[in-house]
């Protein structure tokens, strides 16, 4: 996030009024709303990873996938994750859930900050979540905080599988940062053909 409106306040329904029109998603915070940047190739790879994979998943259950374009209201407040997952979803105008079962962030350095400490605690109010995962775009990490471990940290790297309870789903990490070319994964992606070709 960075932009911001140039009005003092703006209500909720007139910032769901200038979102559909808008050429830019903005999220609102406190009766302001704030332009979202563009994110990188590595982010947009790790969205589209997921949110294939989930969708395959799901295909054919009261569970589906959204990524990027689905705000999430957490009070008075609008959110658009990187990808959520929500159950028995009933499409309204705005494009706006209050029950998402899964919510991702896929870091960068303007959001970091913002991805681990408000929005992780805004999220964790939602009495539907159960699960949310931060992914590191930069480095492979992925930690995953489940509402019935207390929100407590877990971290999965590459070679381990990455278990999303709530659906009952694992991936591999590596599916996860499929084709995103960062330190991490092209060290890992060398050591396998490593071995493969020993």
């Amino acid at each position: 996030m960075n932009l911001k409106y140039q009005f003092d306040y703006l209500s909720a329904q007139d910032y769901l009024e200038g979102e559909l029109h808008s050429a830019i998603k903005h999220e609102y915070i406190d009766g302001q709303a704030y332009a979202m940047a563009g994110a990188s190739s590595s982010h947009n790879r790790i969205v589209a990873n997921l949110n294939r994979e989930f969708g395959n998943y799901l295909r054919n259950t009261p569970c589906e996938p959204f990524a990027s374009d689905m705000k999430v209201q957490v009070d008075d407040n609008f959110f658009y994750p990187d990808v959520l997952v929500a159950c028995h979803h009933q499409g309204n105008d705005y494009g706006v859930t209050d029950s998402p079962l899964i919510i991702v962030e896929v870091l960068s350095k303007p959001t970091r900050k913002i991805d681990h400490t408000f929005k992780r605690l805004a999220y964790q109010r939602l009495a539907s979540l159960q699960e949310y995962v931060i992914i590191e775009q930069d480095i492979a990490d992925i930690e995953v905080c489940r509402r019935n471990n207390h929100w407590q940290s877990e971290h999965y790297f590459l070679g381990d599988d990455v278990w999303f309870e709530s659906i009952d789903v694992r991936l591999p990490v590596s599916t996860i940062y499929e084709r995103v070319e960062n330190e991490d994964v092209l060290v890992y992606l060398r050591l396998q053909q490593e071995t493969n070709t020993a």
